[in-house]
């Protein structure tokens, strides 16, 4: 049971890892179209569902109002997005991507694809590691906290 104990068996730790070198192939490949990895994200988000209200997008990827706020600022000050506030409930912000966007979507996520297989992971590999990703996910969302 000691051996488990260990930081090298330490699922947590090898997912940190692991997070860490994403980290640093997303941040090679995107620094020179300006644009970090939690905006990447954004881009993804949007090239898939356009006009999404800043709430909507919030959930979608997981971030508060505190982290996304400042984000989405930067983006649309580098052209990437723009904010338009509803016109029927001042409450709603949506946001809409830009020609930049739109022009830039095939380099980037060709950038991107090149880079993920400069890792030799194989289709059905890559697959796997998604399904496991998501399965060990949700269980963590949906765990019993403990009684202690």
């Amino acid at each position: 049971m000691e051996d488990f104990l260990t930081l090298k068996n330490q699922l947590c730790f090898a997912v940190y890892e692991t997070a860490g070198e994403f980290n640093k192939l997303y941040t090679s490949v995107l620094q020179p179209f300006g644009l970090t990895y939690p905006q990447y994200l954004v881009l993804l988000a949007l090239w898939e569902n356009d006009g999404v209200t800043f709430k909507e997008l919030g959930e979608r990827l997981n971030l508060g109002t505190g982290t996304l706020t400042p984000m989405i600022a930067r983006m649309a000050a580098n052209g990437w997005l723009r904010k338009e506030r509803s016109t029927t409930d001042e409450r709603n912000v949506f946001i809409h991507l830009l020609q930049k966007s739109y022009q830039d979507k095939q380099t980037i996520t060709k950038k991107v694809g090149t880079e993920i297989q400069s890792c030799h992971i194989e289709l059905e590999e890559y697959k796997i590691l998604m399904q496991q990703l998501n399965t060990l996910n949700m269980k963590l969302k949906h765990r019993t906290p403990s009684g202690d």
